[in-house]
């Protein structure tokens, strides 16, 4: 095993594997950032080393100066967590070239799994079905419209490298295209440095289902389940479950061996993800590989009860594993909801600043991973994510149950944050029921004007509609007056129940400081 590991990355997942590398025994040296300065993960690991400025190019993304203090720290590993340069070929390739090791999949693996044509068509040959399509990186948009014409509108364009929502573009017209391919250029470049668009046909409604893999490089590949992540924004996942409501133990065995299969075709090695799109027949189509690990792993831990982290440094120490297929067996239900710092009754957008009061929730099968407290400042400079709040139950509605007490307990205050949205879907007749898919939040989430009209209320989620009603309200109302007075809580009146939510909401704006 190792004696020493550099962890490329910051907060929660910095946090989450000097955990392990605690329980391993392994000493840990974090980076960071002028931004991060008081960032946890700087002050749990055995050595911190400041790396440049806060924007990502200038330091969790500078490959020569996180291999160089890599080398001074005298680490035999890097972990990349996820994001930033997890997946990056060149990355991995330079710590192969330093006789550092490189938790993940080999640079030549991660080249093609992330050029995602080229992936793509290595799957088809190894017969994984995969989403009608072209065959390769285009031009231009007029190459583009050609393509889309073939396969029949609407398409998607999809960044050929790089993932997480980025770089992808639903396209339901010709006169759609052109913006639409200059968005997609732009984001791609902004996210990932590079550009490659490919079209994709756009499957209407589907539920997006990842498998968790293991490969020993060696060519044994076992997989752990699957995770629902079908309820996204923008592309990009919201709430993950384990196991998902529509796949029974024959699906389960028959697409992971595709996922088995999937990794064999690129060499896979360590941990990674096959993901797929499902459509309302039941049909897998491959779409991509992520070759690392994933925000969602939390969910897969606990239903299967082992430590994916640990499980990466292993293998990636030479050790292998001992798991085989059959002693895989997922139990209960777990789900993850993401907690961003982002405004939900303001097209989401980002929120930065002080996180003013911090009370996180607790009880049997509650779990969350963050590198918030009370007084840190959350920059504006990286992703929103600041939270995973993970609830286990023995069955699903255990599970959805303990998820809404615990986000009816979370306390972030001096930010907004998307727990509001969270309490509305652990709420919805059709998130409990199992009818998602990725245009979820669309069918489903009343925007504030909506949630003024009768019928909402009348639904069946007169409890969560009141709570985002308030929140709404209330935070508009703070917007316009810079202050918060008795004065202003007759404005949610209308809004409460026997349930309290709207009082609650009320109270958390108005009596911040006695929270």
């Amino acid at each position: 095993m190792f004696g020493k590991v550099l962890i490329a990355n910051r907060g929660e997942i910095a946090l989450r594997v000097i955990r392990a590398c605690r329980d391993l025994g392994i000493k840990t040296v974090a980076i960071y950032s002028e931004a991060d300065t008081k960032c946890l993960h700087v002050r749990y690991a055995d050595e911190a080393y400041l790396i440049g400025s806060p924007p990502p190019s200038e330091s969790y993304l500078n490959i020569g100066r996180i291999v160089e203090t890599a080398s001074k720290a005298g680490v035999d590993a890097i972990h990349p967590g996820y994001g930033f340069l997890s997946e990056n070929s060149d990355f991995a390739e330079a710590c192969e070239k330093n006789g550092i090791v490189f938790v993940g999949s080999k640079s030549t693996t991660l080249g093609l799994a992330g050029n995602k044509v080229e992936c793509r068509n290595r799957m088809k040959q190894a017969g994984v079905p995969v989403v009608p399509g072209g065959e390769g990186i285009i031009d231009d948009e007029h190459e583009a419209l050609a393509l889309a014409e073939e396969i029949g509108w609407p398409v998607l364009l999809k960044s050929a490298f790089g993932g997480g929502g980025r770089g992808i573009r639903i396209v339901k017209s010709e006169a759609e295209l052109k913006e639409a391919f200059a968005a997609a250029h732009r984001e791609a470049m902004s996210a990932f440095g590079k550009f490659g668009v490919y079209v994709e046909k756009f499957i209407e409604s589907p539920r997006h289902i990842e498998f968790q893999i293991l490969s020993d490089g060696n060519g044994k590949v076992i997989h752990l389940g699957e995770r629902e992540c079908s309820i996204q924004r923008r592309f990009q996942k919201l709430v993950e479950m384990s196991p998902s409501p529509v796949v029974n133990a024959s699906i389960r065995e028959k697409v992971g061996a595709l996922a088995a299969k999937a990794a064999k075709a690129v060499s896979y090695l360590n941990a990674g993800t096959v993901e797929f799109i499902v459509d309302r027949t039941m049909n897998f189509y491959f779409i991509e590989m992520n070759s690392r690990l994933q925000v969602e792993h939390p969910i897969t831990e606990l239903v299967t009860g082992l430590d994916l982290v640990k499980l990466q440094f292993q293998i990636a120490a030479g050790e292998g594993f001992s798991l085989e297929q059959e002693d895989i067996h997922l139990k209960g239900c777990a789900i993850e909801c993401r907690i961003n710092a982002e405004d939900p009754f303001n097209n989401f957008l980002p929120s930065a600043g002080v996180v003013s009061r911090y009370h996180p929730p607790s009880g049997p099968g509650v779990r969350i991973d963050t590198a918030l407290y009370t007084g840190y400042e959350v920059p504006m400079y990286y992703d929103s994510l600041v939270a995973k709040l993970i609830a286990y139950g023995g069955s699903f509605d255990e599970a959805r149950r303990r998820m809404k007490n615990a986000l009816r307990e979370y306390v972030i205050d001096g930010v907004a944050t998307t727990i509001p949205i969270h309490q509305f879907i652990m709420e919805d007749p059709d998130f409990r029921s199992g009818n998602i898919s990725t245009d979820f939040l669309q069918r489903r989430l009343p925007t504030p004007e909506k949630l003024k009209d009768k019928q909402i209320i009348d639904s069946g989620i007169e409890e969560i509609a009141a709570s985002i009603a308030a929140v709404y309200l209330i935070g508009r109302e703070r917007k316009s007056a810079k202050t918060t007075t008795v004065a202003k809580s007759t404005s949610v009146n209308n809004w409460r129940n026997s349930n309290g939510y709207a009082t609650r909401w009320s109270q958390r704006w108005r009596f911040a400081e006695d929270f």
